[in-house]
């Protein structure tokens, strides 16, 4: 399964083109060139409390310090028009640019006030309750680099900067079908030993948080003639043509010899549990994924394969997630050569969290991955696991489901 993935990564590349959108709709796009600050954030000093300015040079060296109070004052988007001489103090509030003459401001709270002057309670180092101009962002800073995934904080903070478009790569044209004449659509009778589509539905809303467009094909007959034309019609208008079902090498398996009859097979059948009958390849310009037909290998080999590749082709940086290390609570025993990806979810033990093994690990008992809280990744090489043994855990939050 590792070389695999590494393979994969080595591989894929961006293959779509770009764009420039609005701000407001760029949020979920992946950003195609690094973001540079065009200026500092904030630009000017400005006063972080409702308070008095003045300069900290000002002030008593014991004792409490009477400062005149100057005319006027300094407001969020009203700046004094004067300077502070030495000596006085302004009156300021929260956000407002830091008069000229004055290094340091003393909150309401720290000061005596009357009719011309305020009286320091104590003595304030300068630049107290003074923001910096260009403390958050420099002018000419690296922001974000291309690549990112935008989020609705990335969006606050390119508005931050005044920028009203942000250029993104374009949304990735994904093809996506279920393969199988068992398969009944949702909402329908079924058929003596027919299934709903379930997977079909789980990858349409895993698609959702990606940067691309799904065009929805159906259900496609268990027929040689019907799968090489639908996808070979997918692939004509497609990036990414994405099955389920199919993947193996049965009698009514078609979805690989199809793309082995029109293109290229990258590989096929991964040492993975579940999961094994998971394809690659290329036909046309597009780029082929061919997922199990169990709804249970269909997500995992979509949240460790499928997902990572097609936000790589969107231009995204590759989705690896974040691992974990954390105690089994279970005991597993298991032949070498193969990973396992086992559901799992976490408890609070004395000394931490533990991942506990949900007990049904049919790759068909999809309800198995809605009881779990992510997956407990076990290396080829591992043969049997221990309550307490470390074991990494993938949160199903890290592979894009919440």
């Amino acid at each position: 399964m590792a070389a695999a993935l590494d393979r994969l990564r080595q591989r894929m590349r961006p293959i779509v083109g770009t764009e420039t959108v609005p701000l407001g709709e760029a949020v979920g796009r992946v950003l195609a060139a690094p973001l540079i600050s065009p200026r500092p954030v904030p630009a000017f000093d400005n006063a972080a409390v409702d308070g008095f300015a003045f300069a900290a040079a000002s002030q008593s060296a014991d004792g409490p310090t009477r400062l005149a109070l100057a005319p006027g004052r300094a407001a969020a988007g009203h700046p004094a028009t004067t300077a502070v001489p030495p000596g006085q103090a302004m009156q300021v509030l929260t956000g407002a640019v830091i008069p000229a003459g004055c290094d340091t401001v003393a909150m309401n709270e720290e000061v005596v006030v009357d009719a011309d002057s305020v009286t320091l309670s104590g003595h304030l180092r300068a630049g107290s309750n003074r923001r910096l101009a260009g403390e958050d962002v420099g002018c000419g800073q690296s922001l974000f680099a291309s690549g990112l995934v935008l989020q609705p904080l990335h969006i606050g903070v390119a508005a931050e900067l005044g920028l009203a478009e942000l250029s993104v790569f374009r949304r990735l044209r994904v093809a996506l079908l279920s393969s199988g004449d068992e398969l009944t659509e949702p909402g329908q009778s079924l058929t003596a030993g027919g299934i709903y589509d379930a997977n079909r539905y789980m990858l349409q809303a895993l698609l959702r948080r990606l940067p691309v467009t799904v065009d929805d094909f159906g259900i496609l007959a268990d027929s040689a003639e019907a799968v090489e034309a639908a996808i070979l019609g997918a692939a004509a208008s497609h990036d990414v043509v994405l099955t389920s079902g199919g993947a193996s090498r049965g009698l009514e398996d078609h979805v690989v010899r199809t793309v082995e009859r029109h293109g290229r097979l990258e590989f096929w059948q991964i040492a993975m549990k579940p999961g094994r009958p998971l394809a690659f390849g290329r036909l046309c310009d597009a780029v082929t994924i061919g997922l199990p037909g169990n709804p249970v290998a269909a997500a995992v080999c979509f949240l460790r394969f499928a997902r990572p590749v097609i936000a790589r082709l969107a231009g995204a940086a590759w989705l690896e997630p974040r691992a974990f290390i954390v105690p089994a609570a279970f005991t597993l025993d298991k032949k070498a050569g193969r990973t396992e990806l086992l559901r799992a979810c976490l408890r609070q033990a004395a000394e931490g969290p533990e991942a506990l093994l949900i007990r049904r690990q049919g790759s068909g008992i999809l309800t198995s991955l809605t009881d779990a809280d992510g997956l407990v990744e076990v290396a080829p090489a591992t043969t049997s696991i221990r309550p307490g043994d470390p074991v990494r855990f993938l949160s199903f939050a890290e592979l894009g489901c919440c």
